[in-house]
């Protein structure tokens, strides 16, 4: 086993601990278990550096062109923007939902994928909208994800609120505006960046004129998804939907960014070199 495995191997233990402590705050309210699992958190992020700088010397550039390193930004996006809401008051139930899905990102791309593999850094005259287009569609991603657990959230939240069944968990919520305005905020952002990604996509192709790869499945469900929430943005405006509606809006139209991401098993366009 390399350095870098090892490394990888023990951010997944750090990362468990964390999530433990977390769910132990969550249950019951323990601010040294929320204060221990942060501290974990922080020693995840640490190692997940020092792997992406190992990874660099040792290959000689950043690690960005395969799946495996997708999803490593991912989860590594994830824990990032979670160390930031720990700033975020009542923000423990949001924190421990993006880290099951970090986490799981985390251990399954250690499972299926294998650091270096199936490189797509031999594309010619793409290189650069390449790389964008796979920075801007992991923060997009990333962003989206954050957007779709609020919605989660704000349903579980409204629903407890509209049968009239308070609880510990309830009361550690936020308010349901607040959580609403940071659906809308993730959801914002992560749009723009997932709309972008898929223009420099498509300008990829039309730059090697390979025009049958327009009709791929990655990029007509990447297209369906970014087209849900533009619309969601529409209305929203508009205000002609409840913010109940427009949260199961976001989490339709995050369950084709999930399509999407699948699809690559059946897609043509990452696995063509430009050759």
């Amino acid at each position: 086993m390399t350095l870098a495995e090892q490394i990888y191997e023990a951010l997944i233990y750090m990362y468990a601990l964390s999530l433990l402590f977390y769910f132990s705050d969550c249950i019951r309210r323990n601010a040294g278990a929320k204060r221990t699992g942060t501290g974990f958190l922080v020693v995840v992020w640490a190692l997940q550096v020092f792997h992406v700088i190992l990874r660099m010397l040792t290959e000689g550039h950043f690690p960005i062109y395969t799946t495996f390193d997708f999803l490593f930004i991912f989860s590594f996006s994830i824990v990032l923007m979670s160390l930031v809401m720990t700033r975020i008051q009542r923000s423990e139930f949001v924190i421990l939902l993006l880290n099951v899905v970090g986490f799981s990102v985390t251990v399954l791309n250690r499972l299926w994928f294998t650091a270096g593999e199936i490189s797509l850094h031999n594309w010619q005259t793409v290189h650069g909208l390449l790389i964008m287009h796979i920075t801007l569609a992991n923060l997009g991603f990333a962003a989206l994800t954050v957007g779709a657990v609020f919605a989660m959230l704000y349903l579980f939240l409204h629903r407890k609120l509209k049968n009239k069944k308070w609880n510990d968990t309830v009361r550690r919520l936020p308010s349901l505006e607040v959580i609403g305005k940071y659906m809308d905020g993730a959801t914002l952002i992560g749009t723009p960046l997932l709309g972008v990604s898929i223009m420099l996509a498509v300008l990829s192709i039309v730059a090697e004129t390979r025009w049958s790869l327009l009709l791929d499945l990655k990029v007509i469900a990447t297209g369906l998804a970014i087209a849900i929430y533009v619309g969601y943005f529409v209305f929203k405006r508009r205000k002609q939907f409840s913010t109940v509606i427009m949260a199961r809006w976001t989490l339709i139209g995050y369950g084709f960014v999930i399509i999407s991401f699948l699809s690559n098993a059946y897609s043509a366009f990452h696995r063509w070199t430009g050759e």
